[in-house]
């Protein structure tokens, strides 16, 4: 029983010694350095990375990453260049990973990209006004053919709606559920897909009909505010400074951007709409629509229409810019808000 006992606590010692040698922090034998390191970097910017080797460890190879982008490998702690063309914007780790035998130690820094452009500034002409159901608490807007579309919010009135542009009439009223907060739609390949704010659930209908055809669940992203797609890909946002990109047969969430100009990020993005290449995005509270890159999420230009509320009666403060359609026509939009009693169609011009 004693030899037992012995063999027993060796055993335990070499394990206890061997699970405490596979944890000791990465931090305790390596550090990651930037060599005149900024608060933030834009797109045109490269820096000089190295490795720190505290312990003087044996070191197989070194992986770096920016995100889950794997940019080089190297054999040593030696600087290297990292150039930022191309990368998205937004909040960024610097990543490597250092191999040492048959284990590898994950270091980070963080590191905000910017745009490397300052947004160009448009204003707008009014060319036409339509009425519009101040009931509608606008939350998605999209023309198929000369049909608008439109998904409306607040709980126990949210809806998916048909609708004459040009005279308000609603050609058909689907309400929802009034557990559900209605929020941004689109349409692809003859499905409406609508989304709910907080309730992580998203619904697909057929076109024609409106007849509910399925359901979708969202992935990392926070809640359901806007929708957009490009024809192959749908956009959604979430109320923070990301745009997610969806799979448009599974629905699920493939990556994303990070919304920003040349000086900051822009949070709360709300309803979106896909044009020419490009997304305008409305921002929440905010009466100003960007115009945002795809593939980077840089702010390209801001649409002020700070001016467009003395256009409609009365209103109370969450009645706010909110509903971007596009309907093919160069410099045209439709523009209305939550419970907005009118409809614009606007012509877009450079400051």
């Amino acid at each position: 029983m004693k030899i037992f006992k012995h063999l027993l606590i060796t055993i335990l010692a070499v394990l206890y010694i061997s699970c405490e040698d596979k944890v000791v922090p990465a931090n305790e034998l390596f550090d990651i350095t930037i060599k005149d390191a900024k608060k933030t970097y834009t797109t045109k910017d490269s820096f000089s990375v190295s490795i720190i080797n505290k312990k003087n460890s044996s070191i197989d190879s070194i992986t770096y990453f920016l995100n889950s982008e794997r940019l080089m490998s190297s054999k040593d702690v030696s600087a290297k260049i990292i150039s930022l063309s191309g990368q998205k914007l937004g909040s960024r780790l610097m990543i490597a990973k250092i191999y040492v035998g048959d284990k590898y130690y994950k270091i980070s820094k963080n590191i905000v990209i910017l745009s490397s452009i300052k947004p160009k500034l448009y204003t707008y002409n009014i060319l036409e006004e339509y009425p519009h159901d101040k009931n509608a608490y606008t939350q998605g807007l999209e023309f198929h053919n000369e049909i608008m579309y439109e998904s409306t919010g607040q709980y126990n009135m949210s809806s998916l709606r048909k609708t004459d542009y040009k005279t308000g009439e609603v050609l058909k009223n689907v309400p929802m559920l009034d557990a559900y907060f209605g929020e941004g739609l689109t349409i692809l390949n003859n499905k409406i897909f609508q989304l709910t704010w907080r309730e992580k659930t998203g619904f697909i209908y057929n076109l024609e009909t409106l007849k509910k055809t399925g359901t979708f669940v969202y992935g990392e992203s926070l809640e359901g505010w806007g929708l957009c797609n490009d024809g192959k890909r749908i956009f959604k946002s979430d109320g923070t400074q990301k745009i997610w990109e969806l799979n448009a047969n599974t629905l699920s969430e493939e990556g994303y951007i990070e919304i920003y100009t040349n000086t900051s990020k822009i949070k709360s993005v709300n309803e979106l709409e896909w044009v020419e290449g490009k997304i305008y995005a409305n921002i929440y509270l905010k009466d100003a629509i960007a115009i945002v890159n795809p593939n980077n999420g840089a702010v390209e230009g801001v649409i002020d229409f700070t001016t467009l509320k003395t256009h409609i009666g009365n209103h109370k403060k969450d009645e706010v810019l909110n509903g971007i359609a596009y309907k093919g026509e160069p410099n045209i939009l439709y523009v209305t808000g939550k419970n907005w009693e009118k409809l614009f169609k606007v012509e877009i011009i450079e400051k």
